[in-house]
């Protein structure tokens, strides 16, 4: 399933990008055009390009789950980050060259429909309409897949309630974490609603996890210098160092262009994570009682 939405997903940003260039009636001037940033804009706007590209994370969440994933890993993420980037950077660079930065801000519906349809026409533009729909699809059945998977190997390291290990008797899936995780992600849409709102939570509650977890990797060198390392950091520590710093700069300017915007949404959500700590603590006191 996966592969056939991913291969939809491919053919409608490369038909979207040379549609765009080869066919359409744009302006190479409109690549270069500015305008002003108002309110929380560009909060909203980083945020959505950091949603964008989260996918990369998916990938390390089933590595215990790949075939010789010291091998492969490298490979898998660095070929398909390049392929994102080139498709989606390639698709935004068509929407502008189509489409002045004034008016794109304006568009009310899809711009890839506006933008196909403009160079194919109507039924070419119902058509990006129904692979936007399955790229939906895809991105949700990638991240019911990758996303249990790390509550379930923190419950089967004992690192977490043992009851989300549990596996599914007939289909082998983690199927508690999925159900609980399926939960939480309907009552944060009924409780947020608004998709710029949701985006911007789980784009500031997701990378401020990130920093800690590569944040780690300079305190597991310390207590575990010994340990086998199939996976080095390249330019060690500059390069894990500079992500921590950009993603630190980066996760305070959304949360403070949406708290100017009035959306407190970041906040709650760094909220509701930070209880983890003392939650986390009880539980470890709670699991030493019970083993001892």
């Amino acid at each position: 399933m996966s592969e056939v939405t991913t291969a939809v997903k491919v053919a409608a940003l490369a038909a979207i990008i040379l549609g765009a260039f080869l066919l359409g009636q744009g302006s190479a001037a409109n690549l270069v055009q500015g305008g002003p940033v108002t309110g929380g804009g560009l909060a909203r706007a980083v945020a959505s390009v950091i949603w964008t590209y989260d996918g990369w994370i998916a990938v390390s969440m089933i590595a215990g789950e790949v075939v010789a994933p010291e091998h492969s890993m490298k490979r898998i993420i660095i070929a398909g980050m390049l392929t994102i980037v080139v498709l989606y950077v390639g698709a935004n660079l068509a929407y502008l060259y189509m489409m002045p930065i004034g008016i794109l801000s304006q568009q009310k519906e899809a711009i890839a429909r506006t933008v196909v349809q403009s160079v194919f026409g109507p039924a070419a533009g119902t058509a990006i309409m129904l692979a936007v729909m399955v790229s939906v699809f895809g991105a949700l059945n990638g991240n019911c897949l990758a996303r249990p998977r790390v509550a379930f190997a923190m419950a089967r390291d004992g690192l977490t309630f043992s009851f989300l290990g549990t596996v599914h008797p007939r289909f082998a899936t983690p199927w508690v974490a999925m159900l609980i995780q399926t939960a939480g992600a309907i009552g944060m849409m009924l409780v947020l609603r608004d998709f710029d709102t949701l985006t911007t939570y789980f784009v500031v509650v997701e990378w401020a996890a990130l920093i800690f977890a590569v944040a780690a990797v300079f305190v597991l060198r310390r207590k575990m210098a010994d340990a086998p390392r199939p996976f080095r950091t390249p330019g060690y520590p500059w390069v894990p160092l500079c992500f921590v710093v950009g993603t630190v700069i980066g996760v305070a300017a959304i949360v403070s262009g949406e708290f100017q915007a009035g959306n407190y949404s970041p906040v709650y959500g760094l909220g509701i994570a930070a209880a983890g700590f003392p939650v986390h603590h009880v539980w470890k006191r709670w699991r030493d009682r019970s083993d001892s």
